[in-house]
């Protein structure tokens, strides 16, 4: 390895780790609350300088990509890989334990993503990745079930899945109605259930 080589190589290395640090700051400061903060906030988090943030990020826009694709990192482990196997019971259950502790992982950082998703393609474009990743886990988490019905029905029962298992719809068990994770919990799986017998029927 040159000289030079060595010089840049430490530079890009330096960059990465400044880069990571502003995105971590800024995911921290947001899953304690505040859902909106300044370049200046993230930089003392951070404890760099606020010239920085702007040496290493042109704009909000390219933040909150980078935000966004590091809130996408951390939720893999939710997400199950497996075809539907095994007892209808015991996927509801597993599917509910995964997708309530995504959700409720990700609350924070939805939260400050729906005051800036209608000015920001970007953020737009991966929200929209991370549902329909999580809709493709209900298609192959219950893929027995909806391959013992028409197509059209099929489709029907995973669209109202979707709605029952969504960020919103955990909002709405959590917030609005003042129901806590064990309760939301519950009314998940039963709707889940109830979409499911239905359709056996």
């Amino acid at each position: 390895m040159s000289i030079v080589q060595g010089k840049t190589d430490g530079r890009n290395a330096r960059t990465e780790r400044t880069r990571s640090k502003v995105v971590e700051a800024m995911l921290s400061l947001i899953d304690g609350g505040d859902l909106r903060p300044t370049a200046r906030r993230v930089a003392e988090h951070a404890n760099i300088s606020l010239r920085s943030v702007f040496q290493h990020f042109a704009d909000l826009e390219s933040l909150l990509a980078a935000v966004a694709d590091a809130q996408m990192g951390r939720l893999g482990q939710f997400i199950s890989p497996e075809i539907g196997a095994g007892p209808l019971a015991e996927r509801t259950r597993s599917f509910v334990r995964r997708r309530t502790e995504l959700l409720e992982t990700i609350t924070p950082v939805r939260r400050a993503a729906l005051l800036q998703e209608p000015f920001s393609e970007e953020l737009a474009r991966r929200l929209r990745w991370a549902h329909d990743m999580a809709r493709a886990e209900i298609e192959r988490t219950f893929a027995p079930e909806l391959t013992a019905v028409s197509p059209d029905e099929g489709n029907d029962i995973v669209l109202a899945l979707d709605v029952a298992t969504n960020w919103s719809a955990w909002d709405t068990s959590r917030r609005l109605n003042g129901l806590s994770i064990e309760e939301s919990k519950q009314v998940m799986e039963r709707t889940i259930r109830a979409l499911l017998n239905e359709a056996r029927q």
